[in-house]
């Protein structure tokens, strides 16, 4: 009798095991934030950086960066700034897959900011091998209202 019971407690483990779920699930940000399978994402930029050129002071301008995913594995921002307040970044929130394509828009206000040459770096977090890299760069002139 005891190995029949046996039997059917491990048939029971092992049906109840399989889960029952078949097929590939969508990616979540939790799996592209998963980097234990030693594969990373990489963030790829088409421009380093962008010149706006002369901006008269209290114009804002802005440009969108296209950058591919380069890497084997999905590619989650969580976070991305510049080295100023007066330039904000904004940036697909959903992963991204391997070979596909985004943008990184850049808004800059150079309202209050002194007269002359001005360069801002972003800098983004992200599920990449190392968690934070610096990403591209903007530059201007700022010049005086006539």
């Amino acid at each position: 009798m005891q190995p029949i019971l046996y039997l059917f407690f491990a048939a029971a483990l092992a049906l109840t095991a399989c889960g029952g779920q078949s097929g590939k699930q969508p990616a979540t940000a939790t799996d592209a934030m998963d980097t234990t399978k030693g594969t990373w994402p990489v963030m790829t930029f088409e421009k380093e950086s962008h010149n706006f050129g002369d901006v008269t002071e209290g114009e804002v301008v802005e440009y969108s960066f296209k950058f591919t995913n380069t890497g084997s594995r999905d590619l989650l921002i969580t976070k991305a700034e510049a080295s100023c307040g007066c330039t904000v970044p904004e940036w697909p929130k959903e992963p991204l897959k391997p070979g596909q394509s985004g943008y990184m828009k850049v808004k800059f206000d150079s309202n209050g900011r002194p007269e002359g040459y001005t360069e801002k770096e972003l800098y983004i977090q992200a599920n990449t091998n190392p968690p934070v890299i610096n990403g591209p760069k903007i530059q201007c002139v700022i010049v005086t209202k006539k």
